[in-house]
């Protein structure tokens, strides 16, 4: 078989969605760029094996993955958190961070400066804390910057190793 991607793996460029933030934030979880389940619903972390909604509920004392989407970001935004991404658009074949090519970054620095309360920006895995960091170098003092556990199905360890950390965010509320 040859190097190149199937017809159903095509490299597109891929695109993230606008924050979902308002003036009360208070911290930012970025994930790298949604997947492909997530762009084919337009929503944040559709895969139903990611474990976003699950690691988030014990945070904001609700049941999120119970909820129907537009329930959980209303949530979200009642408890001070915001939803965005570190890539504005990339090529990449499947879902997978270690595919992403060709990124350009989204303007997390501007963001972050219409956000008066925001105290920290939490990262959804390594891809997104690298690039995270590399975009927040010279404004890392202002704001607590954290490295999560991805809740992608495609990081093997358990939910229970993860939500310590995530239940940690809880702290910037």
């Amino acid at each position: 078989m040859s190097g190149r991607p199937r017809y159903s793996e095509a490299v597109t460029l891929k695109r993230s969605f606008p924050p979902v933030v308002d003036a009360r934030t208070q911290l930012l979880i970025c994930g790298s760029l949604p997947g492909d389940r997530s762009l084919a619903a337009q929503r944040y972390y559709a895969h139903p094996q990611n474990q976003f909604w699950r690691l988030l509920s014990p945070v904001v004392g609700r049941d999120l993955a119970a909820m129907d989407y537009e329930d959980r970001l209303a949530v979200l935004l009642d408890a001070h958190i915001g939803l965005w991404d570190v890539v504005a658009t990339a090529t990449r074949t499947g879902s997978s961070d270690a595919a992403i090519r060709d990124h350009a970054p989204n303007d997390l620095v501007q963001l972050a400066a219409t956000l008066p309360r925001l105290r920290a920006i939490a990262f959804n895995g390594g891809t997104a804390h690298r690039i995270g960091l590399q975009l927040m170098d010279k404004h890392a003092q202002r704001y607590d910057l954290i490295a999560l556990p991805s809740s992608s199905p495609l990081h093997t360890i358990g939910i229970a190793a993860k939500q310590e950390a995530w239940t940690a965010l809880g702290d910037y509320l």
